[in-house]
């Protein structure tokens, strides 16, 4: 019974009310016959027995249960909702379109099959996927969602206080799962520009570190690396050091000298190159994600994955979503007009912001005051403090509220 309240894990932590302690303020000061360490339990016996005869409860506290660097983790904050239907919510950076067609009938097929397990390795949507790039079957990992894979991989190759260098401003997400795997971030502030700080980020790699994670288009600021650059900067990483590329807004990006990852794929075996269902495919509700690298490292990351960690109609969903390319394609490529209009429109108010390649645009510097004016006009933004607001590209109406709040502040 390792974990439980009577281990030694738990009675040895400074303090911490252990077992020993908890049987003496509970029986007056009775000794205790054997060793709080053994766990046989006797102490934990003795402190149980006695509290179910008395109709006690000893309450314990979090501080007691978790590890302190668990205790001072800032909670994962999703877009707001809207308080009513008529409310544009333009945080989350959500498809604004319905689901695929083939995807609303694959899942209809599939519904009937719900007593049974989903395929454990996702064999067939692990094909597709190969098929899609053009990449060997056993270089493909699935996972529930891209962040849940990259809370793998780091549980996998972080060590007890080793460092993961990451940019920042980036996907909050990202120094809770460090954390989480028992990490410590390392956050290179980003350029003025809104885009990842390489030499920085090469100069923070040491002895300590156990990976790199890097985002691109860059969350939030839209921002997407140039290929030139990151294979320079690959290069110049030790192998021993896992990159972890999210790739999530990839589908967004149109400019010129884009980041070709598959190349670099066959280049750095300690490459792993995140990709996502939620965005450019309109599957955030149903969660499901991938990663690309090198059989090794894949074969590694497959043996710790959670058994039927994404579910059948994930499965299905996916697979439809990635033979539906032509309408996905006309799908980004309204978004990303909408963008550049909302950016063009921005200007047009005096407001310069960053080179977004995503489905959202960043404006720093603002924070409550245009959040609130958002708010009376019937949109939600993603306000991350004072520091910048995030706004995702949705409806045309969501930017055109979005412009009215703009208005009313300046």
């Amino acid at each position: 019974m390792r974990g439980a309240i009577g281990s030694a894990s738990f009675i040895a932590t400074r303090g911490r009310t252990t077992v020993a302690d908890a049987w003496a303020k509970a029986s007056g000061g009775l000794p205790v016959a054997c060793g709080v360490d053994d766990i046989g339990g006797c102490a934990e016996a003795k402190w149980l027995a006695l509290r179910r005869r008395r109709g006690q409860t000893i309450h314990m506290t979090k501080q007691q249960w978790f590890r302190p660097e668990i205790l001072t983790l800032p909670a994962y904050v999703p877009g707001k909702k809207g308080p009513n239907t008529d409310v544009v919510k333009l945080s989350s950076n959500e498809n604004p379109f319905p689901t695929l067609p083939a995807v609303q009938s694959a899942i209809a097929a599939g519904i009937g099959n719900l007593n049974r397990y989903p395929d454990m390795f996702a064999t067939g949507l692990i094909h597709d996927i190969s098929w899609f790039h053009k990449w060997a079957d056993d270089g493909v990992v699935v996972g529930n969602g891209s962040t849940s894979l990259i809370e793998k991989i780091l549980q996998a190759v972080v060590t007890p206080d080793g460092e993961v260098v990451l940019p920042w401003r980036s996907f909050e997400a990202y120094p809770i799962a460090i954390q989480e795997a028992g990490g410590v971030p390392v956050k290179v502030p980003l350029n003025s520009d809104g885009s990842h700080n390489l030499p920085g980020l090469l100069a923070a790699i040491n002895d300590s570190t156990r990976a790199v994670l890097l985002c691109s288009p860059n969350n939030p600021t839209g921002v997407a690396l140039r290929h030139s650059d990151l294979a320079a900067f690959l290069a110049k990483v030790p192998e021993r050091v896992p990159v972890l590329l999210d790739e999530a807004y990839i589908d967004f990006v149109t400019m010129d000298g884009a980041v070709r990852s598959d190349e670099l794929l066959r280049e750095h075996p300690n490459l792993i190159v995140l990709r996502t269902f939620s965005k450019a495919y309109g599957l955030a509700g149903i969660r499901v994600g991938y990663g690309l690298g090198h059989p090794e490292m894949i074969a590694g990351l497959r043996a710790i994955g959670t058994p039927f960690g994404v579910n059948a109609l994930a499965q299905i969903a996916a697979s439809a979503a990635l033979h539906s390319q032509e309408e996905v394609r006309a799908r980004c490529r309204i978004i990303v007009q909408e963008r550049n209009n909302l950016i063009a429109a921005l200007a047009a108010h005096g407001i310069s912001v960053p080179a977004s390649q995503s489905n959202f645009v960043w404006l720093p510097g603002f924070g409550e005051t245009l959040e609130n004016a958002c708010l009376d006009e019937g949109v939600t933004v993603r306000r991350f403090g004072e520091e910048g607001v995030r706004v995702s590209i949705g409806e045309a109406e969501g930017s055109l509220r979005f412009l009215r709040a703009v208005a009313s502040i300046l």
